[in-house]
């Protein structure tokens, strides 16, 4: 098994409550029947949420990603995944705390781009 893997498993093991709660949602098919992975290796990195089908990948992003660093590196890696065809989403914590509702929105908007909401 190769680091990737073993940190995406320990990743997956250790998730977040933020994470927790979104893949409460996304689970088990139960948004749009759509399959979701969790913590899933890519190229050289591991997103938090993929879904092979619609071409999306969900992040959940804490206030570390507001550092310039981190900025350059999430940009970089973004358009690592958008070349490979994917639809990056970027959901911060409290976002999921302070209104789990809008999150669904935004997800609802990516998977059904010409619904109203």
């Amino acid at each position: 098994m190769d680091n990737k893997t073993t940190l995406a498993r320990n990743l997956r093991k250790n998730a977040t409550i933020q994470e927790r709660r979104l893949w409460n949602l996304l689970k088990n098919r139960q948004f749009h029947n759509l399959k979701f992975k969790r913590q899933q290796p890519i190229g050289d990195y591991i997103v938090d949420f993929i879904c092979k089908e619609a071409k999306i990948i969900i992040e959940v992003d804490g206030g570390q990603h507001n550092e310039p660093e981190n900025i350059d590196y999430d940009k970089t890696r973004t358009e690592f995944l958008n070349a490979l065809g994917y639809k990056v989403i970027r959901i911060w914590n409290n976002e999921i705390y302070e209104n789990i509702e809008g999150v669904i929105d935004i997800l609802e908007q990516v998977i059904n781009p010409h619904q109203e909401i």
